[in-house]
């Protein structure tokens, strides 16, 4: 698969031009920052000093409250913790904006100037331990441009022996000669000192100029060892404070300039640094044969297809909301939350006039919630059309709501594996598959193509009674169409793109790294929660046997 790629730039007063990143607390009660455009968003309201910010403006139903410093659902009302936090300012791009460009490049495009490489001390280091081990080993790709300009080679030669770094310890010091550009490619400049600590200059099986260097894959292990020792004694040499670094196995030197910035700043405070392997995302589950693969006990079927379902006709707006609104002769003093025009005065509405007086007032019989019938009718003709209707005050659902979702197919079955903090039972795997088409009369821009990206989806729940549960009635969302819609994503800003519907679902298997994952021991009862909110509860059960 081929996806293109970009690279964007920020102004220097911006969020990220300032290092300012802001985040929210997801269930496992870790950080997760926003993406970028919202963080900026959200900084530029804070450094108005506004009370909140509304994001429904940018495609998110959340209200981020800075005197709380919290995030709340505007259709749960569920809150969330949200935090400011400084971290690394983004370099400055200076002279004018490179043009935007994206991978692959058109056929015949002329070939960009090659980058100069970076010149920090880290860099140089990498360089140089490449140089040494041979152009088999993969490219650096500097993080910044820098002068082409390579720093003065010392004057002197380097010393041919120095301190012996500890079996186990790699040691950092200052800089070494860079990769030179000669000839129009890269070479490795030569160091005294590696021929000098009783290793080569150039691997085995080089002569005078003549043959090719070999990669790093044909470097044996006991020579790469005596490679990095022999680098360890040049920077020892060089005479720049050193950063010790733990060996990950205790057989062989780890490559210092893996530290990276911060295992230099924690070494010079004083504390000890250990490279570590970062945790595996586990998005999927080990193979499943199909003879392992069981049916859910309690429910019919393995797969359920979902097409675009009609509106009810013959039913006018006026006709529905008569079923769930009582007249109000004597308007409360108060203002009507969908036209903030006073409930004494017309309707405040502009649009497409319905058939309704602009001065009727009525009241919601459930959540007693009053408002202009001219509004509520505007409302519903905007809506899905499809019979119910919901308190934009309270968001109390009236008849039964639908949704948009595209047609599809969503299997469920169980495997034999167990989820994180669910040891004691199997799972529940979810496959949702939705093709790309043509938007209907109910979506933002009908009879535009839509695309669906990453499908088929795969969800997972544990195979307990909540679990089945949280399962039936995914599938009563699923008959409602539900659980996706056609908008724009959060995640690359694409639009008309089939997306998530405020129901979350766990995507990764093995682990939490995303927080899509387990455990989680609070997701059972949220998305619980998340699907009351859209109207199914254990009575829509009863509903759909009926």
């Amino acid at each position: 698969t081929i996806r293109p790629v970009r690279r964007s730039y920020y102004d220097p007063s911006s969020a990220p031009g300032k290092g300012v990143v802001w985040e929210w607390e997801n269930d496992s009660g870790t950080w997760t920052p926003y993406d970028m455009d919202v963080g900026i968003t959200i900084q530029r309201a804070y450094e108005k000093q506004h009370p909140w910010v509304d994001l429904s403006a940018i495609g998110f139903c959340y209200v981020i409250d800075f005197a709380t410093m919290g995030q709340i659902n505007r259709q749960t009302q569920r809150k969330r913790r949200v935090r400011r936090r400084l971290d690394m300012v983004y370099p400055l791009v200076s002279g004018t904006l490179p043009k935007s460009q994206s991978w692959p490049a058109s056929p015949g495009a002329a070939a960009a100037p090659p980058v100069p490489a970076c010149t920090c001390p880290q860099c140089l280091l990498v360089m140089s331990v490449k140089a040494a081990a041979g152009p088999g080993t993969s490219t650096l790709q500097p993080r910044k441009a820098a002068p082409a300009k390579p720093p003065a080679a010392p004057k002197a030669p380097l010393p041919a022996a120095g301190p012996k770094a500890p079996d186990g310890v790699a040691v950092v010091r200052g800089p070494l000669k860079p990769l030179a550009a000669q000839g129009g490619r890269r070479q490795a400049a030569s160091t005294p000192a590696l021929s000098s600590a009783g290793a080569s200059s150039s691997p085995p099986g080089v002569g005078s100029g003549k043959g090719s260097r070999p990669g790093l894959g044909t470097l044996n292990r006991s020579h790469l060892q005596r490679l990095a020792i022999a680098q360890s004694r040049v920077l020892i040499a060089s005479g720049v404070p050193t950063v010790p670094v733990k060996n990950l196995t205790g057989s062989s030197p780890v490559n210092p300039a893996l530290a990276g910035i911060t295992g230099i700043l924690m070494s010079a405070a004083g504390l000890p640094v250990c490279l570590t392997r970062p945790p595996k995302l586990v998005l999927h589950p080990p193979p499943v044969s199909k003879s392992e693969i069981q049916s859910i006990p309690g429910i019919s079927h393995s797969c359920r297809k979902t097409t675009k379902k009609q509106a009810k006709k013959g039913k006018t707006p006026e006709e529905v909301l008569k079923k769930y609104l009582q007249k109000v002769r004597h308007p409360p003093d108060e203002d009507c939350t969908i036209c903030m025009e006073r409930l004494s005065a017309p309707s405040g509405y502009k649009g497409p006039q319905p058939a309704v007086k602009p001065d009727l007032v009525g009241k919601l019989v459930k959540c007693s919630h009053v408002f202009h019938l001219h509004c509520l009718v505007a409302m519903y003709n905007n809506g899905n059309k499809d019979g119910s209707l919901q308190c934009p005050t309270c968001k109390t659902i009236y008849g039964v709501k639908t949704g948009t979702q595209p047609p599809g197919k969503m299997e469920y079955h169980i495997i034999p594996h167990a989820l994180p903090g669910h040891a004691n039972c199997k799972t529940i795997r979810i496959i949702y598959n939705i093709p790309p088409g043509v938007q209907g009369p109910e979506h933002p821009n009908p009879g535009k193509s839509f695309t669906a990206r990453g499908f088929p989806r795969h969800c997972y729940l544990p195979d307990s009674e909540k679990g089945r549960k949280v399962l039936k009635l995914l599938l009563v969302a699923w008959d409602r169409r539900l659980i996706f819609a056609i908008g724009t994503s959060s995640t690359t800003g694409e639009s008309d793109t089939v997306i998530w519907n405020e129901i979350h679902h766990k995507t990764e298997f093995g682990s939490n790294l995303t927080g899509h994952g387990y455990p989680d021991i609070n997701y059972l009862d949220n998305v619980l929660a998340e699907l009351a909110a859209q109207g199914i509860t254990e009575e829509s059960l009863a509903q759909e046997k009926d």
